[in-house]
């Protein structure tokens, strides 16, 4: 492998280490995870805990309780967002 490979490579090892330790180090020992972007158990969670909020409001009649569990489904649904910025500022429009 040419040297300007190998040095890119680097590069791209360090970036997965810095972004996603648990993959890089899962990498490393063979036994690849998923990256970051793909363990959603939180955002499944927090789906059922919207929609069972959603259903009682339904059952109960009760209106504040479905606003609340639209409301919290909406939340849920961003967590399935593969792309979202943790904690960091989004890139400069250009």
């Amino acid at each position: 492998m040419a040297q300007p490979d190998d040095e890119r490579l680097t590069a791209l090892a360090a970036r997965f280490e810095r972004d996603d330790p648990r993959f890089a180090q899962a990498m490393r020992a063979g036994r690849p995870s998923p990256p970051r972007e793909y363990r959603r158990r939180g955002a499944w969670w927090a789906l059922a805990v919207a929609l069972a909020v959603l259903i009682t409001g339904v059952v109960l009649a009760d209106g504040l309780l479905i606003a609340t569990g639209l409301v919290l489904a909406g939340m849920a649904a961003q967590l399935f967002d593969p792309h979202r910025m943790r904690g960091r500022q989004r890139p400069p429009r250009r």
